[in-house]
């Protein structure tokens, strides 16, 4: 009655079919609700990118490098060719210094051998025949000679004496005396040169010769050490502590000088080769620890950096990632312990880190 009417087309549909809001004070209006809703999604933004930053981070910070084991074997080889005649080691087999691995056909060095002995036997008999003088039996030949001119040379004699003494009684002519006197001349020249054929054949060779001989028989034993070494050489022994790794060759094949004929792996050659980004490898220095994971090692394995690349290169193919495939990377190597490499075999996957954890 004394309201005032509001007409129809000015009033709120939603009043005309009972869906009007309420008017209470604790309900927001349609209005307010999204502005409320914008400003909660806006004060969470921040938090929410800051603790997913934090957990990127978290993450970054114990994530490993990629590597794999890596070893450097002992290639065992003879410097001399041959049929391969023995090989008595085995895959897998354990070896000791001294054990005897493998030989080559050593027919050409034992003849070598043999002919340079009969060098030395023959240098030597030369030089030590120089060093004497001739044989007795010479020597007496020479010394009958001797006697069979001072025999001579007093018969001339004798025979000069009666015939000077017939010249001065005038029996015989001039001439014949000065026959009879050359006679004695000549035999005293006889008696002087077989005097001196009997010490020149009491004396040794020329020095100079005896020095040539001595030489001789130097270089005679050179040579017999040389072909016994090619000897030796054609049977091959381990050189260290090692497992057999492989076998390259066998029995009856021809073997060419210095081609390796097995592979072996010395405890303390077992290394991890990783790769490092650009970014961290100023972290690393010669000698810092890192610890080494692997599927199966059971725990975390120690090891020291033995090795840092000092040029960069391209991730190799070999490790399978690919966020850093593409990336500048150096490689790194790092060496545990004997006993902790027993139990790690060649291209073996690894995870490495630093040691204390993280990178």
């Amino acid at each position: 009655m004394g309201s005032t009417n509001t007409p129809l087309h000015k009033q709120n549909p939603l009043s005309l079919s009972g869906l009007a809001p309420r008017s209470d004070a604790s309900q927001p209006s349609l209005r307010a609700r999204p502005l409320a809703a914008a400003a909660m999604h806006q004060a969470a933004c921040p938090a929410l990118l800051a603790s997913l930053l934090l957990a990127g981070c978290s993450d970054a910070s114990h994530e490993a490098w990629s590597g794999y084991v890596e070893a450097d074997y002992v290639r065992v080889a003879a410097p001399l060719s041959g049929r391969l005649t023995v090989l008595n080691a085995d895959r897998g087999m354990l070896v000791k210094p001294g054990q005897p691995l493998f030989a080559l056909d050593a027919t050409p060095e034992q003849a070598a051998v043999a002919e340079a002995e009969a060098h030395v036997a023959r240098s030597e008999a030369s030089a030590s025949d120089l060093g004497k003088g001739r044989r007795p039996d010479e020597m007496a030949v020479i010394a009958r000679q001797l006697d069979g001119a001072h025999t001579a040379l007093g018969l001339s004699e004798a025979e000069l004496k009666r015939q000077q003494a017939l010249a001065r009684q005038g029996f015989i002519s001039h001439s014949a005396l000065d026959t009879i006197q050359a006679q004695v001349k000549r035999d005293t020249a006889q008696v002087g040169e077989l005097e001196a054929q009997l010490r020149v054949a009491r004396l040794a060779g020329r020095e100079d010769l005896r020095r040539a001989a001595q030489a001789d028989v130097a270089a005679a034993k050179a040579a017999q050490q040389q072909s016994a070494w090619q000897l030796s050489q054609k049977a091959v022994t381990a050189p260290v502590n090692a497992r057999v790794e492989d076998t390259l060759y066998r029995v009856g094949e021809w073997v060419t000088a210095g081609s390796p004929v097995l592979s072996l792996l010395p405890p303390d050659a077992v290394k991890a080769r990783f790769f490092v980004p650009e970014t961290e490898v100023g972290k690393l220095h010669y000698g810092a620890p890192v610890t080494l994971a692997c599927d199966g090692c059971g725990h975390a394995i120690p090891a020291k950096i033995s090795f840092i690349a000092t040029q960069a290169e391209f991730t190799p193919p070999i490790i399978y990632s690919k966020e850093n495939r593409g990336k500048l990377v150096f490689m790194v190597e790092a060496r545990p312990s004997t006993a902790d490499a027993a139990g790690l075999r060649p291209g073996l996957p690894l995870d490495v880190s630093l040691a204390g954890g993280g990178k």
